[in-house]
């Protein structure tokens, strides 16, 4: 039997190295592909709803409404799925080190950007740009990659950060301009 003395840095090693399993119970994929959510939460209601509104207030007489809606509900819910599917792992720099040991299928910022556009790209969208936006290029310690729509027409500097990496799941987003936290450029990536 381990003493107290023993016990503790291992618990405390073990909930180090394993971090907090990040689950989301609410959501599920539906036969169409579609991903729904049994229980909608009003912080994430709301969410939705701001970002649908931040998504038309770009440019108001412009945007499709129902893009703006289908692009909100998908860019919170979605990420959710893939939190369960990844096995992700809280905090993200954590589960980027169990993803690049193979220890994860997924879950790197590049994983989750690529993973957004294919998403929105399947939409067909025709009132909304994507681009591939990336922060502190060639910083292997910095370096961060995230989805970012606009306008049809309009520059990636004008659009909407759609950063589910940083959260754990949970969609982070805003206007480029405002999201001080990373630099964004333009970055072709792949796919």
């Amino acid at each position: 039997m381990l003493s107290l003395k023993h016990a503790v840095p291992l618990l405390l090693l073990s909930l180090i190295l394993g971090g907090c399993t990040v689950q989301y119970e609410n959501v599920q994929l539906a036969p169409n592909g579609r991903v729904k959510v049994t229980h909608m939460t009003p912080e994430l209601q709301k969410s939705i709803q701001d970002l649908e509104a931040g998504l038309i207030a770009m440019q108001p007489g412009t945007i499709d409404p129902r893009e703006a809606r289908e692009i909100a509900y998908d860019a919170h819910v979605y990420p959710m799925y893939l939190a369960n599917d990844w096995d992700l792992t809280w905090p993200p720099l954590l589960h980027n080190t169990l993803r690049n040991a193979d220890q994860r299928k997924a879950g790197l910022c590049v994983d989750w950007a690529r993973a957004m556009r294919a998403r929105m790209r399947s939409k067909n969208l025709t009132t909304f740009d994507l681009y591939w936006g990336v922060a502190h290029k060639g910083n292997p310690w910095r370096e961060h990659s995230t989805l970012i729509v606009t306008p049809k027409g309009r520059p990636m500097d004008y659009g909407m950060v759609l950063d589910p990496w940083r959260d754990s799941g949970k969609l982070y987003w805003s206007r480029v301009k405002d999201d001080i936290k990373y630099p964004w450029k333009y970055f072709e990536g792949p796919g």
